[in-house]
């Protein structure tokens, strides 16, 4: 089979450098082009020592594309930035994934609220594939636009999907606690990612007005046929990667572990990526990879389910989904360039 040729926009951000780790190594891939504007005439691998030998490429500016050469672009840009790029480009015809919030949200006022800015392409807002493959594979089989999901999202919508699909909790009843790394933050210095800050420490942050919530919230409305109340509180780990998420929810009546993990079974059955684990899962069990380990219990005295969920917030949480759905987009194995075993210890 024929190569397909990739380019990444901003590919010297966290999620850029994982892209490239991946597609560097995907057999039907071939990286086209990778853009930085601060780095542009640089060797790729004289920028990231880890390629060295692997990837030669050197940075250019995105002005110098040729959207001829190109089969499948990444846009790997900031929130707020996607969509403007997207607007600028509308001669650019092959299908984009983008791994920002631009084109996640299904309303430009929902965006505008959360994101604090008006969106500069309302037209295109809820027209864009929501790139979670266990749930919209069809869609992003036939999409131009696919709108990669969060890190946090993607680790609370997959452990509470099916009980939202099968209507077996209350929806006004939804607490999501969840941990990251400090690598979802993104790769610019900040006072909230500074060593000093996070070494030695733990703490909570965006209460209430986390810009996850809302997606979160949205995903599960769809599967719903009530509207959903989620309380998503995250919390930042001394750690580099991952996201571990638990999810606690009331069912409208008692239900057993076996029967539990049948309803996922069925609900998530041939999808590569999510294992039901007997365990509580710990980051270091999904590290590297693109695996959702998803661990579920009901605990008959408090009468809530329990179902936690462990990922890579640069993998499965954002370049390993975004190569997902390239998968699908392009008619490729969904788990083709993939195939990697976590890294432990």
């Amino acid at each position: 089979m024929s190569n397909f040729r990739a380019a990444i926009i901003g590919a010297t951000g966290f999620t850029g450098i994982e892209l490239v780790r991946l597609l560097s190594q995907h057999p039907q891939i071939e990286l086209a082009a990778l853009t930085s504007e601060s780095k542009a005439g640089q060797d790729y691998a004289d920028v990231f020592p880890q390629f060295r030998g692997l990837v030669s490429h050197q940075l250019q500016s995105y002005h110098d594309l040729h959207p001829e050469d190109i089969d499948i672009l990444f846009l790997a840009l900031p929130h707020r930035v996607s969509m403007s790029f997207v607007k600028e480009h509308p001669q650019w015809t092959m299908p984009i994934i983008d791994l920002s919030g631009d084109f996640r949200l299904d309303d430009p006022l929902s965006y505008e609220k959360w994101y604090d800015k008006k969106h500069v392409l309302p037209d295109r807002v809820g027209q864009a594939a929501y790139g979670l493959p266990e749930l919209h594979e069809e869609k992003i089989r036939k999409a131009d636009l696919i709108a990669n999901p969060g890190c946090f999202p993607t680790a609370s919508i997959l452990p509470l999907a099916p009980l939202v699909a099968e209507g077996l909790i209350d929806p006004e009843y939804v607490i999501i606690d969840a941990k990251t790394g400090v690598t979802g933050a993104g790769a610019k210095s900040k006072p909230v990612n500074h060593f000093s800050s996070v070494n030695d420490n733990f703490k909570a942050y965006g209460l209430k007005t986390h810009r996850h919530s809302i997606e979160i919230q949205q995903q599960l409305d769809h599967l719903s046929s009530k509207g959903m109340r989620i309380q998503f509180t995250p919390h930042l780990l001394p750690i580099d990667r991952g996201i571990l998420t638990t999810c606690y929810s009331r069912p409208h009546q008692a239900i057993t572990d076996t029967e539990l993990y049948e309803l996922y079974q069925n609900f998530y059955r041939d999808q590569p990526f999510i294992r039901l684990v007997s365990t509580a899962p710990s980051l270091k069990q999904v590290r590297g990879s693109n695996f959702c380990d998803i661990y579920l219990t009901f605990d008959e005295r408090t009468g809530n389910i329990i179902s936690m969920g462990a990922i890579d917030n640069l993998v499965k949480g954002a370049a390993g989904q975004a190569v997902h759905n390239m998968n699908l987009r392009l008619g490729l194995a969904p788990d083709a360039g993939l195939s990697i075993v976590p890294l432990q210890p």
